[in-house]
C-alpha cells in the first residue's frame, strides 16, 4: 500500500487505441476534437465535428498560456502515448487533482465538470518520452452517456474517491464495474483516496480501501491534491505498470507488437516496482 495519501490543448485525441508510436497518425475519421474549447471541455449536447480541427489550432495560437513548454506537448515527438482517464464520484477531486498534477497549481474555486475535459503533459520514464492524454470526466449520473463513451482506448484509469466521504467510497464499485463494461480489459487502475489533507474528517478507514482494492485487483494510493501528496507518484506509478505489462506481452510471444490499439496487454498480477523499460 501507498500511503501519505506540460498541460495545453491538442488536436491529436486517440481514438480507440491509446499507445501510439511517435509519427504515426491517426485515421482522419478517428480524429476527435472536443468542441467548446475552454481548456478542451467537451460541452453537454455537443458533439465532436471535423471541422473543429481548425478551431482547436486557433485555440492553441491564442492562448496566452501556450508557451514552448506547452506546444513541445502538443507536438508528436514522443515514443509512446497512453490514454488516462480520471473517474469518480463528484465533488471526489478529480480536477484539482489533474491540475495538481499537469500544472501543478491548485485551487478550491472549481465547479463541478460538465461533460468531460482534457489535458497534455509529457514525461520520460526510463529514457523514454511519454506522452500522456489525460481525460477529466463529469461525475454526475447525467453526464455517463458522455464520458463512458470515452472509456474505450484508455490504457489506465484513476478510480477515485474522497476519504471523508463514505458514499463516493460506496460508489467505488460500480465505477469498477462500469470500467469492466466500457474498458478493453487489459486496461490497469489506480485506486485513489483523495483529500488525505483532511485526515480528521476521515470517513473511509485506510484499511478498508485497501481491501477492496486488493479484492478488485487495483493499486493502491491515499494522496492529496491541495498539499501534493502522492500526486505525481500516482501518474507515474499507473504509467510503469502499463508499460510493464506491455513488456510482459511482447516478451511472452515473439510475433506480439505494440500496436496503435494497445492490444498486446496481458491481464496479469500488478508488481510493485517502477521503472518504464517500453
Amino acid at each position: 500500500m501507498c500511503r501519505g495519501c506540460c498541460a495545453g490543448l491538442t488536436v491529436d485525441v486517440p481514438a480507440p487505441g491509446a499507445v501510439w508510436r511517435s509519427g504515426s497518425a491517426a485515421p482522419e475519421e478517428q480524429l476527435l476534437i472536443p468542441s467548446g474549447f475552454g481548456g478542451g471541455r467537451l460541452q453537454e449536447g455537443r458533439t465532436e465535428e471535423k471541422d473543429s480541427i481548425k478551431a482547436a489550432k486557433m485555440a492553441l495560437d491564442r492562448d496566452p498560456g501556450t508557451g514552448p513548454e506547452q506546444r513541445d506537448a502538443a507536438d508528436q515527438n514522443f515514443d509512446y502515448m497512453f490514454k488516462l482517464l480520471i473517474i469518480g464520484n463528484s465533488s471526489v477531486g478529480k480536477t484539482s487533482f489533474l491540475f495538481r498534477y499537469a500544472d501543478d497549481s491548485f485551487t478550491s474555486a472549481f465547479v463541478s465538470t460538465v461533460g468531460i475535459d482534457f489535458k497534455v503533459k509529457t514525461i520520460f520514464r526510463n529514457n523514454k518520452k511519454v506522452k500522456l492524454q489525460i481525460w477529466d470526466t463529469a461525475g454526475q449520473e447525467r453526464y455517463r452517456t458522455i464520458t463512458t463513451a470515452y472509456y474505450r482506448g484508455a490504457m489506465g484509469f484513476l478510480l477515485m474517491y474522497d476519504i471523508t466521504s463514505e458514499g463516493s467510497f460506496s460508489a467505488v464499485q460500480d465505477w469498477a464495474t462500469q470500467i469492466k463494461t466500457y474498458s478493453w480489459d487489459n486496461a490497469q487502475v489506480v485506486l485513489v483516496g483523495n483529500k488525505l489533507d483532511l485526515e480528521e474528517d476521515r470517513q473511509v478507514p485506510t484499511e478498508d480501501a485497501q481491501r477492496l482494492a486488493t479484492e478488485l485487483g487495483f493499486l493502491f494510493f491515499e494522496a492529496s491534491a491541495k498539499d501534493n501528496i502522492n500526486v505525481k507518484q500516482v501518474f507515474e506509478k499507473l504509467v510503469d505498470i502499463i508499460c510493464e505489462k506491455m513488456n510482459e506481452s511482447v516478451n511472452g510471444d515473439a510475433n506480439a507488437s505494440v500496436s496503435h490499439k494497445g492490444d498486446g496487454l496481458k491481464n496479469t498480477t500488478r508488481t510493485g516496482h517502477s521503472g518504464c523499460t517500453c
